[in-house]
C-alpha cells in the first residue's frame, strides 16, 4: 500500500519525506488555510519535495466552475491531481477533466455506490473517508472493502484512497482491505514506526555495548 501524507505543512513533509517512504500528499483548503503564504505557491514546493500524487482540491461547487479551477491546478504542476466532491456537478466535471486526461482524485466518498460512480466517471482515485464514517457509527473499514471489491471484479483502473485514517490500525486495516494507498496526517505516520519493544531492545543493545567496551578496555589496560 502506498502511503500519503494529508497535510500542508512544508515542515512536515519534508521530514517524512526524509525516511523514503512517502509516495504523495493530500491537501485540502483547510488544511492549505492553516499555512502562511499562497497556497499555490505551497502546493509548488509541495511538488518539489514529494515527486508522487499531490492532491489539490477545487473550492467551486458547480461543474463548470471546478472545471475551471481543475485546468488550473493541473497547469500549476505535473504532479497534481485535482480533488473534486462526489456530488452530480462533481461527476459532471469528472468526465469532462479526466477526458482531457487531467487525473481526479474523487474526495468526500462515503459509499460503495459513490466509489462506482466514481470509477465510471474516470476518477484516478476513489477517497472513501474511514473516519467520518466511524463517527456515525458506520464501518468505515467495511466501505473501503466493498470499493475494492467492486473495483477488482470490473478491473476499474481507479486506486482506492482510503482516507481519515487516524491512528495505526486505520492503517493496518486499510492494508489488509487492500487499499492501493493510505493517506493520514503526520501524527499517524509518525507513530507507525513507534514500538515499546524497540525502544527496550536498542536501549538494551547499547547498554551490552558500552558494558563489552568497558571489559575489552579493562583487558587491555592489564
Amino acid at each position: 500500500m502506498k502511503i500519503f501524507l494529508d497535510t500542508a505543512s512544508l515542515k512536515e513533509i519534508r521530514e517524512a519525506a526524509a525516511l523514503g517512504v512517502i509516495d504523495g500528499v493530500t491537501t485540502n483548503p483547510t488544511l492549505l488555510s492553516k499555512e502562511s503564504g499562497e497556497p499555490e505557491e505551497i502546493l509548488v514546493q509541495i511538488c518539489e519535495t514529494v515527486n508522487g500524487p499531490i492532491s489539490a482540491e477545487v473550492v467551486a461547487t458547480d461543474a463548470e466552475g471546478m472545471v475551471r479551477e481543475g485546468r488550473h491546478w493541473a497547469g500549476v504542476h505535473k504532479n497534481i491531481v485535482v480533488k473534486c466532491p462526489c456530488t452530480t456537478e462533481g461527476l459532471k466535471a469528472t468526465r469532462t477533466l479526466s477526458g482531457q486526461g487531467i487525473r481526479i482524485n474523487m474526495t468526500l466518498v462515503f459509499s460503495a455506490p459513490q466509489a462506482l460512480l466514481a470509477a465510471k466517471a474516470g476518477a484516478s482515485f476513489c477517497s472513501p473517508f474511514v473516519g467520518r464514517l466511524d463517527d456515525i457509527a458506520t464501518p468505515g473499514m467495511d466501505v473501503v472493502r466493498d470499493i475494492v471489491q467492486i473495483y477488482r471484479n470490473y478491473s476499474f483502473p481507479c486506486e482506492v484512497l482510503a482516507a481519515s485514517l487516524r491512528h495505526p490500525m486505520h492503517v493496518v486495516e486499510a492494508a489488509k482491505a487492500g487499499a492501493h494507498i493510505g493517506t493520514m496526517p503526520y501524527a499517524v505516520f509518525t507513530s507507525l514506526v513507534k514500538h515499546p519493544l524497540t525502544d527496550v531492545g536498542l536501549k538494551k543493545f547499547l547498554e551490552d555495548w558500552e558494558k563489552a567496551k568497558k571489559e575489552m578496555g579493562a583487558k587491555t589496560a592489564r
